[in-house]
Order: C-alpha cells, then sequence, then structure tokens
C-alpha cells in the first residue's frame, strides 16, 4: 500500500523522527519527576514518623507503659495524621487506632510498611487510603507501630504525573500536527522547483524556478538553479548559433574554391594550364579555405564558452616580448620602423595562446596596411586603473570612426583593404578573445599622417590585471 505522498516527504519523516526522539526525552523526564517526587514524599512521611517515633519513645522513657498507653490513646483520638498501634512482644494488639500492625512479620522490630486503612470521609464514603510507617521494639518487649496517611501527597505526585502525560500526548499531537503544515509547505516550495527541473529536462529551456523573495534558503536554491538556467540556455544559444555562423561563413569560401577549381578543370582541359600550376593553386585555396575554418572555429567557441576555461595567470609582458622578436624582422624587410615599449609583471588571467593570437593578428594588420617608411609601435603598460593594456600603434590608412563597431564583425573588410589578402576574421578573433577575458578592445585614431599615409590606427587590448 503506497503512503500519500505528503506523508513520504523528507520534511514529514524528519518530523516523525523528531517528536520521536521528544518521546524518548518526554517519558525519561517523566520518570525521573515521577521517581523524584515519590522518593521526596518518603523522605518527608520517614522524617515525620521518625520525630512522632521520637515523642512517644521519649514519654515511655520517663513513664513506662503507664505512661505511654494514655498517650497513645489521647493522640489515636486526636486530630493527627498518624496511625498507632501497640502491641504485646508476642504482636497482639493493645492500644492504637488501626486494627492491627501491618509490620509483616506482626513482630518484626525496625521494619517499615506501606499499607491501606479504610476510612469514612464526613459524607459517608468508604475510603481505601494509602499510608506508610515503621515499628520498633520498646525496652520492655512491647512493639510500637507508628504510620503516616501519604494518600494526599501521592494523590498529588499521580495527578502531576497524569497532567504531564497529557500535556506529552498533546505536544505530540501538535507536533505531528505541525510536521504535516510544515511538509506541505515545503512540499509546495520543492514542487516548484521539481516543476522547472522537469521542464528544463523536457527540452524547455526558458522554465524557471519561482522566487517568492523572501530570503530564505529555498529563495537562494531557487535563485542559483535559476542562474545555472539561464548560464545553460546562454551556452546551448551561442553553441546553435555556433554552428550556424561556422555553416553561414564557410559557404562563400567554399563556393570560390569550388568555382576556381571548375575554372583550373576547364583552362587544364583547353590546354590553356599546366595541371602542376592548377593543382598548386588549389592547394593555396584549400589552406586559406581551412586558415578561414580554423579562425570562424576559434571565434565560435570563445563566443560560445563566453569565458575562457581553467584560466592561468601569465606575463603580458613578457608574452609581447616574444612576439615583437617575430614581427620585428618583418617589418625591418618592408621598410617599417618598428619600436616596443613594454612593461613587465603585467599579469592577468586566461589563456596565453588566444591572448598571443590576438595580438599577432594586431601586428598582422599593422605590417600588413603600413606603407613603406611608416611606424608601428607595441606597447603593454599598467593602466592607473590597474588594468593591463596591450597597444598597437601604426601610421596606416586606419579605420573610419563610423566603421569601427563593423570592422570586428566577422568578414568585414573595408574599401582600403580589398586589394589585401585576408578573410576579414583578424578583428573579430581579437574580440572574442578579448570578451571571453573580461577585457575590451578599442580602436582609435594613430598618430596622424605620416609619409603620405595617415592617420593610422591604434588598436588596445585591455584586460582586468590577475595574478
Amino acid at each position: 500500500m503506497r503512503l500519500p505522498s505528503l506523508i513520504r516527504t523528507t520534511a514529514f519523516r524528519l518530523t516523525l523522527l523528531f517528536l520521536g526522539l521528544f518521546a524518548i526525552v518526554a517519558a525519561a523526564l517523566l520518570f525521573y519527576v515521577y521517581f523524584a517526587i515519590v522518593g521526596e514524599v518518603s523522605w518527608r512521611a520517614d522524617q515525620e514518623v521518625t520525630r512522632e517515633m521520637a515523642s512517644l519513645e521519649a514519654i515511655y522513657a520517663r513513664g513506662g507503659m503507664t505512661a505511654l498507653n494514655p498517650a497513645l490513646i489521647e493522640r489515636a483520638s486526636g486530630d493527627r495524621p498518624f496511625l498507632y498501634m501497640l502491641s504485646t512482644p508476642q504482636g497482639a494488639p493493645l492500644t492504637g487506632n488501626i486494627a492491627a500492625t501491618p509490620a509483616d512479620p506482626p513482630t518484626a522490630a525496625g521494619a517499615a510498611a506501606t499499607f491501606r486503612v479504610t476510612s469514612k470521609d464526613p459524607d459517608g464514603t468508604v475510603a481505601r487510603r494509602e499510608a506508610w510507617g515503621r515499628q520498633v521494639r520498646l525496652s520492655g518487649g512491647q512493639l510500637l507501630f507508628v504510620g503516616v496517611d501519604v494518600s494526599a501527597a501521592r494523590g498529588y505526585v499521580v495527578g502531576v504525573v497524569r497532567a504531564l502525560w497529557s500535556a506529552g500526548v498533546m505536544v505530540l499531537l501538535l507536533g505531528l500536527l505541525g510536521g504535516l503544515v510544515v511538509a506541505r509547505n515545503v512540499s509546495r516550495r520543492l514542487t516548484g522547483l521539481q516543476t522547472a527541473v522537469s521542464a528544463v529536462a523536457a527540452g524547455d529551456l526558458r522554465a524557471r524556478a519561482p522566487v517568492r523573495g523572501v530570503g530564505d534558503e529555498y529563495d537562494e536554491l531557487a535563485s542559483g538553479l535559476n542562474a545555472m538556467l539561464d548560464r545553460l540556455e546562454g551556452l546551448m544559444g551561442r553553441l546553435r548559433h555556433a554552428g550556424d555562423a561556422i555553416a553561414h561563413d564557410l559557404r562563400s569560401p567554399l563556393t570560390r574554391l569550388h568555382a576556381r577549381l571548375e575554372a583550373a578543370l576547364l583552362d587544364v582541359e583547353a590546354g590553356a594550364a599546366q595541371p602542376a600550376e592548377a593543382l598548386t593553386q588549389a592547394l593555396e585555396d584549400t589552406d586559406g579555405v581551412l586558415s578561414t575554418f580554423n579562425a570562424v572555429l576559434a571565434i565560435s567557441r570563445l563566443e560560445a564558452a563566453g569565458q575562457i576555461g581553467n584560466p592561468t595567470a601569465f606575463d603580458v609582458g613578457r608574452l609581447a616580448e616574444g612576439v615583437a622578436e617575430l614581427y620585428q624582422p618583418l617589418c625591418e624587410d618592408k621598410g617599417l620602423d618598428f619600436t616596443a615599449e613594454l612593461g613587465r609583471d603585467l599579469f592577468i588571467k586566461g589563456d596565453e595562446r588566444f591572448v598571443s593570437q590576438a595580438l599577432a593578428n594586431l601586428l598582422d594588420n599593422a605590417v600588413k596596411y603600413t606603407p613603406e617608411g611608416g611606424a608601428v609601435m607595441l606597447r603593454a603598460r599598467r593602466r592607473s586603473s590597474g588594468d593591463v593594456e596591450i597597444s598597437v600603434t601604426d601610421t596606416g590608412p586606419g579605420v573610419p570612426e563610423n566603421d569601427r563597431a563593423r570592422v570586428v564583425e566577422r568578414f568585414v573588410r573595408l574599401e582600403n583593404s580589398r586589394t589585401k589578402p585576408g578573410s576579414g576574421l583578424g578583428l573579430s578573433l581579437v574580440q572574442a578573445v578579448a570578451e571571453a577575458h573580461a577585457g575590451r578592445l578599442y580602436l582609435d585614431e594613430g598618430p596622424g599622417a605620416m609619409a603620405g599615409s595617415g592617420p593610422g590606427l591604434r588598436a588596445a587590448l585591455v584586460f582586468p590585471a590577475g595574478g
């Protein structure tokens, strides 16, 4: 038989566990209270009997049986709460307000006994009351028993214990009711989370867990789950976009390659070209397509991830120094003045290979578009804000201010670069690297006209300091 869902919840089970522990502790406490009160009642009864016994023994010591017997008759007929029995050495009753000694055996000396006495209330009701007493043997051999009525005290103890048990039962019932209420509320809160998780598992990435705004742990869990779902939805969207972008961006290069191969085949068949030359051109075109594919794939991966996985700290100044050593000979071959101002201890966290590729793309563009006699400057420094900046400044034609936001898009090439080789992906990769490192790419005007060219371009990568 399957239990109702509310009873099967963890909150309700924890409530039952708490109630069980409470019941055990309460029972132990009640037993302790009971025995403590009973012990206190017995001790007080013993003290009262001891004092009364000492008083009667003192009377016997002064006047013997002649004095003790009248004293017992007087006290037994008075309003004292004690019960008396004076017996012969053989246990036969002599004087008292009870029929016989409760001691067992009747001739036992020093024995204590719990017994019941029958009496009538003022209204005529017969009542059996609980009593406790002690018997001693006098110096003349007679037996003296003194007891006291403890029914009122014992009744008080029983009443207290019953009240405590009733209170315990009420607490358990209220606790059970409270557990049902808590389990119901918890189940409601968790139902919203479970609904969101089930919807996401079914493919609805827009589902979100409800947040009540009270700031409790369930709101924190829902907020964390929603943040994770936002991240997941963004990643899935970027992955879909990356696949679409790769398919779209490679269509044109592959179409051009196909057209060139057809044209080369026709030329070879017509005898207007050599097969070796056609194959060489086809390989060069294939290399261009592969380079385009690798660039598009790198950009798409960066955009899909949104950030660098497993970033490490590295010195940008040292990285820039290594890249500068590669491009300085190229500048000299083209007749360009190359300078580098590189600081040290410029640590950032990220992927050193991507940053190196981005810097190489900036230098490659600077060398490609700066005419002979121009200048290229590489600079790595720390800004006053603490950020790390790598900049490449050239004296080439630059980028008009209206085109600077567009030139970082994929496959965008300005009019002054149509005659240069390239695919229009260099700055797109630089922009993706900057965003993946939580940085920024700035394109500004260069130093101005120089050797008949200008105004130049200053491209700066700014990264937050780290490491």
